[in-house]
Formats: structure tokens, sequence, C-alpha cells
């Protein structure tokens, strides 16, 4: 069964908490993680495979959500996608915890949609913080837009149309492609990107950042080619579209 857990200072404030969904079988962790978040100040769910997982996330509308991999019913990754395939829940952002600490594991969940990933065994106070960092990075910008060769992105409200339809983007594939955006074809270096798309002090591999612009060049379609490689250096985003550097 589900679980809804909440602290006393909930009842009565009058101010939403930042709601998290923790998606674990393991419910000793599950537990514990979601303490871990209780004491940080947060309303926690809790979902123990991957139907409830969807059934959560759809019907609660948690702020993030913490998915593990290895999951009952569906995995980790196939909650991912479909989540990500939900207009009601494509923008969410998304941590996979996973076990694994293979690159090719880590992979998949990012192609799958996660935002970011923390690899077991963890400390709960990298994850929280984390999952902080992650929260941050999806509060809007008031009143800003850019525009650059067909492609929009409004920081104010998260949207992304190319070519006047609307585009679906994760909270990093957005930030990556606002942020190469406003640089206004200046090169960013994977260094950089990771900075201003995940927050300083998360180490992540440069194939992570690889991983999300090949995503984010799929889901532009035909405005792919204005995200260029330069080679040995990292990334720029230019109006006129043109081959690799």
């Amino acid at each position: 069964m589900a679980t809804k857990m909440r602290t006393e200072s909930d009842e009565g404030s009058g101010v939403r908490r930042r709601r998290m969904l923790v998606v674990e079988d393991d419910r000793d962790l599950a537990s514990l993680v979601a303490l871990g978040l209780q004491r940080a100040g947060y309303e926690v769910l809790v979902a123990h495979d991957g139907r409830q997982a969807l059934s959560l996330a759809r019907s609660q509308a948690p702020d993030l959500i913490l998915l593990d991999v290895m999951l009952p019913e569906l995995t980790g990754t196939e909650v991912a996608t479909r989540l990500r395939a939900d207009a009601g829940t494509a923008k969410v952002p998304i941590i996979m915890l996973t076990a694994r600490g293979e690159e090719s594991d880590q992979v998949a969940g990012l192609r799958a949609g996660a935002d970011d990933y923390v690899v077991k065994p963890f400390s709960m106070r990298v994850l929280v913080a984390r999952a902080q960092a992650l929260l941050r990075r999806s509060e809007p910008e008031e009143g800003k837009s850019l525009e650059m060769g067909g492609v929009s992105v409004n920081l104010s409200t998260h949207e992304t149309t190319a070519g006047g339809k609307e585009v679906r983007l994760t909270l990093t594939e957005f930030r990556l492609l606002s942020a190469l955006m406003a640089a206004r074809g200046s090169v960013l270096s994977r260094a950089q990107l990771m900075a201003k798309a995940m927050g300083p002090g998360v180490l992540v591999t440069d194939r992570t950042i690889d991983v999300h612009v090949t995503a984010l060049r799929r889901k532009l379609g035909d405005h792919a080619a204005m995200i260029r490689t330069v080679r040995g250096v990292g990334y720029r985003a230019s109006a006129d579209a043109g081959p690799d550097e």
C-alpha cells in the first residue's frame, strides 16, 4: 500500500509544504529516506512498486520524485518513461536511485527522462542536498524569455516551442537549452553546462551532459542543428544551423 507521511507542523500552517514522492521497494530504506526528507521539512509520499508510483504521481502532483531503478510491477526506467510521456507529469523533476554504479545504468536512467541520479549506498545528507538543488533549479525566473532560430523558451513558465510547436523537455534539458541560448553563440564547456543545468558541486560525468544534449536535440527535431558540438570543448547554440565544429 502507498503511504503518505505527514508531520504535526503540516496541519494548520496554511502553506503547502513541498511534496516528495519516494519510490523504493525496500521498505526499511524507504522509511529512512522518508524520515530524512521529513526532517528537512518536506511532505513525503511513499510507493513500493512502479504502478503505485504512477498512480501517486498522477493524483498527488509531487514536486519531485526519488525513483529506484529496480522495482516490482514496473521498473524505475519504465516509470520514468511513462511519466515523461504524460503531459500532467512530464515536467516533474526525477532523481533516479540505483544500486549500480556502471555508466550504462546511469545513461539508461537519463535517457528515460531522469534529471539526476544518486548511487546506493548514499549519504542521506547528500541525497537531501541533491533534492534541494533540483527543486531550486525548478523554480521559474520572472518575466523572461529567450528566442533563437525559431526556438523560444519562457523562463517563467518553463515552456519551450520550436517552430511554434510545444516541445516537452525535462527540467535538466530545459536548463541546458536556456543556458546555451543565453550564451548567444559563445561556447560553453561541459563543466560550465553541468554547473548551469545541474547546479554547482554536483559531480556527474561528461557523458551525463552528452546524454541530455542528445535527448534535447531529438526533441527539437528540425531545429536540432542549432546545438553544435565544439569538439574537445563543449557545446554552443547558433541561430544559423550548421555542422559540428
